[in-house]
């Protein structure tokens, strides 16, 4: 058998994550299979023939892929439900997974539309029983729900545009602006979807015959109303105090805001009230001096409160956004007429369940982050058009591509076992290319990157380079007889290694070139190249190694 080196080792670990980061089953099913999958590269280590190693690595195979596809959840997932609406008011929400509708099983879409149009094709009131995983549902109503929905994805695996669809906006400033003020606003939109995390996001302006012009958004993966959400509100923010505005979001009258640091943001309490719960949150955003000398002359001539004991004073800040206040705090007598950078800023989220509070809290705090971190746009947004983007490609372009790209690297090994006579080479081809593609994948789903159509160009460039490696590589094993098999590998491996690098350094500026058109070619081809020659490259010469001796 094989000795299992240490870098054939780093090989089925880096494996066994990646296949865990793709697959959508619970946490422990994953450590499940992750350990079933470094098994199956332990086997040969333990065993003292090639049968048992066989069987032991088909065993575990097959346990494996019956815990992967016994744990897939069936039914179809809620992707947005309109707020206020009596599903919502219910408890149906986001992410909840409907398994069966008025008695029958609901496993695809088609299902559900069916049975909607079933249900209301005379326009009667109707009674709708929606059974989730965790909850059963009943109204009544002339026309279907307001919910989106999706399939259930089997992988984590998250698509761009072109290939899963999303969201689309037409969005018009108020008021008339110049090519260069539509340009300022295009730029200061990206960077709070930035800051938001959003990626994968389209923006660009657009005119009309009549000369209006317009900012077209559109997001992967998203729907209408999640758009319009993130699009409807200006995102003004002041803090004032007795109607005086002491500083408001942007970097005019702000310098730092506390984000992912414990010490100084997160949720601060969860409690429950009538009819659910409510968390707390607070974080820390430090002002210019300007701002900080406004705040100690409006407070100066405060009066204290002496009827809560003397500790505040009578007035309030107030945070404002898009002119609704969102909360009031009280103001400490020791900040009376003091100049002070830092400020705490504080709100809450509220929520039927403690789960869904603590979310809603989260999602407030990063909402106000970000409003003080990029400040108000400068105009107010009218949404002209909204609408759902169906996808260009489709998953059925995905697979074929895939197909062809697998087709490949089998036919590919064909003529390798044709060439070299032997077996165990053109599997160990066969695994590594394979491996090298999860790998890929895996990385993607871990860093929740949306792969594009240039994406999947990356990986089969990347998949095709791998191979003409693990021929040189082959070939040096297979040559040079007179120089011992170590050097052999190690002068192959100094091919694959400049070749790296060369690739590594004409792909750099890809990631910025055409407006970012590239961006996903280049990240998942330097992803593969990277972990090739790191991970897959030198496991492979470790296999030839074996097999040659």
């Amino acid at each position: 058998m094989i000795k299992v080196t240490s870098r054939i080792w780093i090989l089925g670990i880096v494996l066994a994550i990646s296949i865990i980061s793709i697959i959508n089953t619970t946490s422990g099913n994953k450590l499940l299979i992750l350990l079933l999958i470094i098994g199956c590269f332990a086997a040969p280590s333990f065993t003292k023939t090639n049968k048992a190693a066989v069987t032991i690595i088909l065993l575990f195979l097959a346990t494996g892929s019956f815990l992967i596809f016994s744990s897939l959840e069936t039914g179809i997932l809620v992707k947005s439900i309109e707020k206020d609406s009596e599903l919502f008011n219910q408890g149906l929400r986001q992410g909840d997974i409907i398994t069966t509708l008025n008695g029958e099983e609901i496993l695809t879409l088609k299902d559900y539309s069916s049975k909607m149009e079933e249900l209301f094709n005379e326009n009667t009131e109707q009674r709708i029983d929606i059974v989730t995983k965790n909850n059963e549902y009943i109204i009544f109503a002339d026309a279907p729900p307001k919910i989106t929905i999706q399939k259930i994805s089997k992988t984590n695996i998250k698509t761009g545009l072109d290939i899963s669809g999303g969201a689309r906006a037409l969005i018009k400033p108020e008021g008339e602006i110049s090519d260069q003020e539509l340009d300022d606003l295009i730029e200061i939109s990206r960077n709070r979807f930035n800051v938001f995390g959003i990626s994968d996001i389209k923006t660009k302006a657009v005119k009309d015959l009549d000369g209006n012009k317009y900012m077209l958004v559109e997001v992967a993966g998203a729907t209408p109303d999640d758009l319009e959400d993130l699009l409807s509100k200006q995102g003004k923010f002041e803090a004032r105090i007795n109607d005086e505005t002491v500083f408001i979001g942007g970097e005019r009258d702000i310098t730092n805001v506390c984000r992912n640091d414990a010490t100084c943001a997160g949720i601060t309490s969860c409690s429950q009230l009538t009819g659910g719960y409510s968390c707390s949150f607070a974080f820390t955003i430090y002002l210019t001096e300007e701002a900080a000398e406004r705040h100690a002359d409006i407070t100066r001539e405060i009066p204290i409160n002496f009827e809560t004991g003397g500790q505040y004073l009578m007035a309030n800040l107030t945070l404002v956004l898009d002119d609704e206040p969102v909360d009031t705090l009280l103001i400490s007598k020791g900040l009376r007429g003091q100049v002070t950078t830092q400020i705490s800023i504080q709100g809450s989220g509220q929520g039927q369940t403690r789960e869904e509070a603590f979310q809603d809290a989260q999602e407030s705090m990063k909402h106000l982050q970000t409003i003080l971190i990029t400040g108000s746009l400068p105009y107010k947004l009218e949404i002209v058009k909204l609408d759902k983007i169906s996808p260009a490609l489709g998953n059925q372009f995905v697979f074929l591509v895939f197909l062809a790209g697998g087709s490949s690297i089998l036919l590919t090994s064909l003529i390798i076992f044709v060439r070299y006579k032997k077996l165990k080479i053109s599997l160990a081809l066969l695994m590594t290319a394979f491996s090298e593609l999860i790998i890929i994948l895996g990385i993607a789903s871990f860093i929740k990157w949306n792969l594009d159509l240039p994406s999947i160009a990356g990986i089969l460039a990347t998949i095709g380079t791998g191979v003409d490696q693990q021929i040189v590589i082959l070939d040096e094993a297979r040559t040079s007889k007179e120089i011992n098999m170590r050097r052999r590998m190690k002068r192959a491996l100094f091919v694959v290694m400049t070749a790296y690098i060369t690739s590594l350094f004409a792909l750099l500026p890809l990631y910025w070139a055409g407006a970012g058109l590239f961006k996903g070619f280049a990240i998942t081809t330097i992803i593969g190249i990277t972990a090739g020659v790191f991970i897959t490259r030198p496991a492979f010469a470790d296999i030839i190694k074996r097999i040659e001796e």
